[in-house]
């Protein structure tokens, strides 16, 4: 079992996306992700979920509208606690070279520091959570 710190990055290649901040929550019991401009729709009797990952004042930002068939809807506590609906995609992370399922829920995280929070619920039986380390998996990578 790898050992994993407070941060670090992840990639995301399901989605584009590499080297992306991601801030490991024992708190939290779902993982989200930095979203904007969620909608659903449905196309050819099939409904779709449209977003697009962060926002254009993200260094990650790549102006790409995403759209996924396999996705729900749950109702999650937010840290302020508040209760809300949310859509939850399945994609894979790629972390110590490994890459896992995950479900991230989609989330406006605008203001927050970390733009993809990594809960218990994905850690659990994967990684032990070391507070003192800072982006082991990334180092590794490098």
């Amino acid at each position: 079992m790898d050992i994993i710190g407070r941060f670090d990055k992840a990639d995301f290649a399901e989605l584009g996306i590499e080297n992306v901040d991601v801030k490991i929550d024992t708190g939290a019991y779902t993982s989200s992700i930095h979203t904007h401009h969620i909608r659903e729709f449905e196309k050819d009797g099939q409904m779709i979920l449209e977003f697009e990952l962060f926002d254009p004042s993200h260094d990650h930002y790549n102006n790409k509208i995403l759209q996924v068939k396999d996705y729900k809807q749950k109702v999650v506590k937010s840290s302020f606690g508040a209760v809300e609906k949310r859509f939850v995609i399945k994609t894979t992370i790629i972390l110590f070279g490994t890459t896992y399922p995950i479900e991230l829920s989609l989330s406006e995280r605008k203001n927050m520091r970390f733009p993809i929070l990594i809960g218990r619920r994905f850690i659990k039986h994967k990684f032990l959570v070391n507070p003192a380390v800072k982006n082991k998996s990334y180092k590794l990578k490098k």
